[in-house]
């Protein structure tokens, strides 16, 4: 009888498990981190490869996979990875940036583990500290909808990934060094579409078929637009979410932004350009890949089709066109307007201003006059640990002082299921990019001039995508809500590369009181430990 018992409670276990392994499936990666030499704009370079490919493997999945990543760094220094746009619910500890882990030494492999709950769209990865986005070490993720979820487009004949951006040809070490002097980075030599200059990249079709191209912004400093020769784009998916299927005949995409686009060969059976070109700058830059028809009678020639350059309100009305597709399921099978983000009142309000102080003789950037440096430990893990002295919460304001810069490792407090809005206000003369770690918020309102209470009357509280990435123009702002509802240490940082190692991030401490495991994962048993939690142990179980 007791043997029977055991079976049946084995079969149990083994039934359960199967169930969760069929339903949230897991898939594993195996990487390795390494130096090598690359040549994207024709001279050689110390590049960051993932298993010796430059931009490193992609990352396809479905939602609620759980993702076994194993790195092994065999750089010569520390290194993480982190993962823009993916929520990481309830687990701030796999987020990959210095706020949340240790980095990983060299010779020492690490396993992230982390799963893309509830989340559907076109992401990527990209390495966080010691300036090494620079010289590699981004890819690209894509997350689909789960079998069972109607998507609001037939299914593509293919699907393209384009990881674009703006390209120094100096090393990582060198820019970083610049920036270590306390001096801005040069301009930018080039722009890359997947790692290589002109016509580097040719992405074949058949004529008559539609293609998903996933572009993401994965640049240091520079706006982009994207464009196809004689072609015309469907926008359908903004950072997770499905959007009104406008057309448009170029995109503007800003630091660290990905968009979707159906693109559908229409035209004649030859080879077209694929555009790449810089925006908001004096010279302009452009790069090329082709688009080659699989029946094509001819090459491209003549110069590659211009896009827009300088002009802020084409930017900012096409920004405003990017609408919610309230009727399309997302991860879920409910609509994505049954989500009433314009219906809540907002409980807190938090303006952060960008600057550009001088401190000590040496250029920084800043948000709300604070400069962030880095602890000598993870946030999170003193946190857990309740190491004191590291940071305190309520070390940024929640508005602007107009005050001189000054350094700080910056936390700001929030409450755990709190619903904000947060105005993003640029004095400056160039355009912000900015990104929150661990969520999606609602791009409410952008314009203009000096943002007021007023300026909520204005704001789209209907139909605006949920994304994780803004755009802030000069002399701008931009507003967004934002439901706290996922606990943990979240990085909120400008996504123009030079600023934020130069401090124009801090972090956002979202606590609940209860401290349960329903509310946020406990620390990870293989979580590296450093600093002043050295020599401590994780979990026991």
């Amino acid at each position: 009888m007791g043997e029977n018992r055991v079976l049946c409670s084995l079969f149990l276990c083994f039934f359960v498990i199967s169930c969760v392994n069929g339903e949230d499936p897991y898939r594993f990666f195996s990487w390795t981190v390494t130096y090598g030499d690359i040549y994207p704009l024709g001279v050689k370079q110390q590049g960051i490869l993932i298993n010796g490919q430059f931009p490193g493997p992609q990352i396809d999945s479905v939602t609620n996979d759980n993702l076994i990543i194993s790195v092994l760094n065999n750089l010569t220094e520390p290194f993480l990875l982190s993962w823009n746009g993916l929520q990481q619910r309830r687990n701030s500890w796999q987020d990959g940036v210095y706020g949340t882990n240790c980095p990983i030494p060299p010779g020492v492999n690490f396993t992230y583990i982390l799963q893309v709950k509830d989340q559907i769209g076109s992401f990527f990865y990209y390495p966080s500290l010691a300036f090494h986005k620079a010289a590699g070490g981004f890819g690209g993720i894509t997350i689909s909808s789960r079998p069972r979820i109607p998507v609001p487009f037939p299914p593509p004949a293919g699907d393209f990934t384009i990881l674009a951006g703006d390209w120094f040809k100096a090393n990582h070490t060198d820019l970083k060094a610049i920036l270590d002097g306390g001096h801005n980075l040069p301009f930018p030599d080039g722009l890359l579409i997947n790692g290589r200059g002109w016509n580097g990249n040719t992405f074949t079709v058949d004529q008559g078929k539609t293609y998903r191209f996933r572009i993401s912004n994965v640049g240091l400093t520079t706006s982009i637009n994207f464009r196809i020769q004689g072609h015309k784009m469907k926008l359908v998916e903004v950072e997770g979410s499905h959007t009104l299927q406008n057309t448009y005949s170029s995109l503007d995409i800003h630091l660290g932004q990905s968009y979707s686009v159906l693109v559908t060969m229409d035209q004649p059976g030859q080879d077209y350009y694929i555009v790449v070109s810089s925006r908001f700058t004096n010279p302009v830059l452009t790069t090329t890949s082709i688009l080659h028809y699989s029946n094509s009678a001819g090459k491209v020639s003549g110069p590659p089709p211009g896009g827009p350059t300088i002009q802020i309100d084409w930017s900012l009305n096409q920004a405003r066109s990017i609408r919610w597709n309230l009727t399309a399921s997302g991860p879920r099978p409910n609509p994505q307007g049954s989500y009433h983000y314009g219906l809540i009142n907002t409980t807190r309000t938090i303006r952060l201003a960008n600057s550009a102080p001088i401190i000590s003789d040496k250029q920084r950037y800043a948000v709300n006059s604070v400069s962030f440096i880095p602890a000598d430990t993870p946030l999170k893990i003193a946190d857990y640990f309740n190491i004191s002295g590291v940071f305190y919460p309520g070390s940024i304001s929640d508005n602007p002082t107009g005050g001189g810069g000054y350094l700080q490792t910056s936390v700001m407090a929030a409450d755990f299921r709190a619903y904000v809005e947060i105005v993003f206000e640029n004095s400056e003369d160039t355009v912000q990019s900015w990104h929150i770690d661990g969520y999606s918020f609602f791009v409410v309102g952008m314009d203009g001039g000096q943002w007021s209470p007023a300026s909520r009357l204005s704001y789209n509280l209907r139909d605006t995508a949920a994304r994780c990435t803004v755009q802030v123009y000069p002399k701008s702002w931009s507003a967004i809500y934002m439901a706290l509802d996922n606990v943990g240490m979240w990085n909120i940082r400008s996504e123009n590369w030079a600023r934020q190692y130069l401090g124009q991030q801090f972090y956002l401490r979202v606590f609940s009181p209860a401290r349960s495991w329903r509310d946020e994962y406990p620390i990870p048993k293989n979580a590296l430990l450093c600093g002043r939690a050295s020599g401590r142990k994780t979990r026991p179980l």
